[in-house]
């Protein structure tokens, strides 16, 4: 049997740590904070997933991320904008992941030939054609969106229940994609991300396994989608729009695009710093009322940026990086100061005694 690393030790203790957190944490911090942490953590494990493992970075997974949304809007509405057909919630659901990973299996296909800044521009491009798809087709949404879609029974004022939820999926998340990282399929598209070409005269059909890893990465962001309308319970073509789909990247780029455990740590530094930056003790003393301008909410992404700036100069690797570092000097230090010490005493040993000077 094989001994759990130190990695999957850190992980276990982390997932603990979120299990017991609704016994001690507030309603806001646990209802609000970390549930969608853990949602925006999924949502950018599948793009975190591609580009550190298939070498394609993708603006579009939080197109299928809201995609999920307006499908079960038009589903289970029974009023307002949308189809309102009026389908029970869970099937709904069913339907809304099955559509995601249809979709994402459609645009994986549309850009499997293209690589490098070409895919980039290419996924962003899906982005921009679903927001104004929903925004100018009233039938779907229209740009005033969806309001009062409902969640399931299980979760209609049970919030910690939706929690446990997130955490369940983010958990399963995570160990679908160490997994996939170290099956065949995984290796074989790690492959491909270093050498295409390569992969192309051993056999390998890149295309196909392209596609392949971008529709697993739609499915995981379909469910994500799924857990924010029941979370929110609204959605509008704005919340898929440029600015969200960058502020996907910039979580995935503040956690570390080489680490999946990166994904959730960037979306929590990104959440904490939006609601709780503005709440620094002592920041009205300290520039008056130029701080409290600084960090208004129409200035927060010039405080993300700086704070992105920082990490990625610190850290190409971001946060996750970071603490990956900071890791690896402890021991040094501890040698360090055991060195320090065994000098100390040696020299203490062989200090000369009051005889001896004389």
């Amino acid at each position: 049997m094989r001994r759990p690393s130190e990695r999957d030790v850190v992980v276990a203790v982390v997932g603990l740590l979120l299990c017991v957190v609704p016994w001690f944490g507030s309603d806001f911090f646990v209802d609000f904070v970390l549930t969608r942490v853990l949602m925006l953590g999924m949502v950018a494990s599948s793009l975190v997933f591609l580009s550190a493992y298939g070498g394609m970075v993708s603006l579009a997974q939080w197109l299928l991320f809201g995609v999920a949304g307006f499908v079960v809007g038009n589903m289970v509405g029974v009023s307002g904008r949308g189809l309102r057909l009026g389908f029970p919630a869970w099937p709904s659901a069913l339907v809304a992941v099955a559509i995601c990973t249809a979709l994402a299996a459609v645009l994986g296909l549309l850009a499997a030939r293209t690589a490098n800044i070409q895919y980039l521009m290419l996924t962003l491009t899906f982005a921009v054609i679903g927001f104004f798809f929903f925004g100018q087709v009233t039938t779907f949404s229209g740009f005033g969106g969806m309001t009062g879609i409902d969640p399931p029974s299980l979760f209609v004022d049970r919030p910690r229940r939706l929690y446990y939820a997130a955490l369940l999926l983010s958990a399963a998340t995570y160990a679908l994609l160490r997994y996939l990282a170290k099956s065949p399929f995984g290796i074989a598209v790690q492959g491909i991300r270093d050498d295409p070409v390569r992969m192309t005269s051993l056999g390998f059909n890149v295309a196909h396994l392209r596609v392949m890893a971008f529709t697993i990465a739609g499915f995981i962001a379909g469910v994500a989608g799924l857990l924010n309308i029941w979370w929110n319970g609204q959605i509008d073509p704005t919340s898929i729009g440029i600015g969200p789909t960058l502020d996907l990247l910039i979580i995935a780029v503040i956690g570390g695009t080489l680490h999946l455990e990166g994904a959730w740590l960037g979306a929590l530094i990104y959440l904490c710093a939006n609601v709780y930056l503005r709440d620094i003790p002592g920041l009205d003393s300290v520039g008056g009322v130029i701080a409290e301008r600084v960090l208004a909410e129409e200035r927060f992404n010039t405080v993300i940026g700086i704070i992105l700036l920082a990490i990625m100069v610190g850290s190409p690797d971001g946060a996750t990086g970071l603490l990956l570092r900071a890791r690896r000097l402890l021991p040094v230090l501890n040698i360090a100061g055991s060195q320090s010490r065994q000098l100390g005493d040696l020299q203490v040993n062989n200090k000369p005694t009051q005889g001896e000077e004389k």
